[in-house]
């Protein structure tokens, strides 16, 4: 098959850089779209992948993201049109759903957060949606999936890229250069993400818990900004702010903490094994729940939770988790 991967964000680039090589190595071809938004461009480049740049962002407003969605619809549909695609792959990336739907394409969405409202799009357009084991069924209910569309698959969608995962030893060189040495407690932190859906109001929390740990001995603290306007409200001496983008699984792994209000990161930590706590105020994913659950996870809710967060160098051997799931989810993303 002709098999057409949309990267609409930057965590979609090591998510589906092991799939794709998956899909070429039983035969398949693949072919590759990215959206110019966050970092999802370099770091797609950066992973090998040829991808035609087509939109970006379309800012914090509603109207301005529902126009982008649209707009780039179109033009990914009139990318794709007679390129003689057999099947369209995304993480819930709308406007290639759209796109596929136009093109009477058979299309996939994977997701794995419930409370995303444009699920009600993507998932009643796609030809079939995965989600993890624990992504309740009544969400699928609301958002109007038929069962039969529906896949599930175990563990979480970071296991994909992350269960056989080798760190880079020449690594320990790219965080010499931030400042960085072997007995430094390295935190790294990323802010809310302020323009999401389901994230539209600032997290207080946040910025208290950056004071709790610059004041912390020994810290060296990496954060990775969303967008130039948290890169300059976050511009201060003692935070470290990478020029370019590091490799994100490396920097996890070599973290001894990972502190973030949004989802991808923290779950990649799980993966690791690496201790990791979420600062997100909105409405939790069942995924997370779970992680907390199985203490894989903590959560920060209140400012007497910033001030028991235990901030030190990690001991224990990370365990790893999620063996197999990279041929599980390719399996149901090429069932007939």
């Amino acid at each position: 098959m002709r098999i057409w991967i949309d990267l609409a964000n930057s965590p979609h680039v090591p998510f589906f850089r092991p799939l794709a090589n998956e899909f070429v190595r039983r035969g398949h071809e693949v072919i590759v779209t990215a959206r110019q938004f966050a970092e999802t461009v370099p770091l797609a480049e950066a992973a090998g992948f040829a991808a035609q740049v087509i939109g970006g962002h379309g800012g914090a407003k509603l109207t301005g993201k529902a126009g982008n969605l649209v707009g780039r619809g179109l033009d990914l549909a009139r990318w794709a049109r007679g390129k003689q695609i057999d099947l369209a792959v995304s993480h819930n990336s709308y406007s290639q759903i759209l796109a596929a739907r136009a093109l009477s394409l058979r299309s996939v969405t994977l997701m794995d957060y419930e409370h995303q409202p444009a699920n009600h799009l993507a998932f009643r357009l796609a030809s079939r949606v995965i989600v993890p084991r624990v992504f309740p069924e009544a969400a699928l209910t609301r958002f109007g999936v038929p069962p039969a569309k529906v896949k599930r698959y175990d563990g979480i969608k970071e296991n994909v890229y992350l269960a056989t995962f080798v760190a880079n030893q020449n690594f320990e060189v790219e965080l010499q250069k931030l400042g960085i040495d072997a007995a430094d407690i390295l935190v790294t932190a990323r802010p809310p993400a302020s323009e999401a859906l389901y994230h539209r109001f600032e997290n207080q929390l946040f910025d208290q818990l950056l004071d709790r740990l610059l004041e912390t001995l020994g810290v060296k603290l990496v954060l990775l900004p969303r967008n130039e306007a948290q890169r300059r409200y976050y511009a201060r001496e003692q935070i470290i702010i990478p020029a370019q983008p590091l490799d994100g699984a490396n920097l996890v792994a070599r973290s001894d903490l990972v502190v973030s209000a949004g989802g991808t990161m923290n779950r990649e930590a799980a993966a690791l094994g690496v201790p990791a706590a979420s600062i997100y105020q909105g409405e939790w994913a069942a995924l997370d729940q779970q992680l907390v659950a199985d203490g894989r996870l903590q959560r920060i809710a209140t400012e007497a939770d910033v001030r028991a967060l235990r901030v030190e160098k990690k001991t224990a051997t990370p365990t790893r988790s999620g063996a197999g799931v990279l041929q599980q989810v390719a399996n149901l993303i090429l069932e007939d």
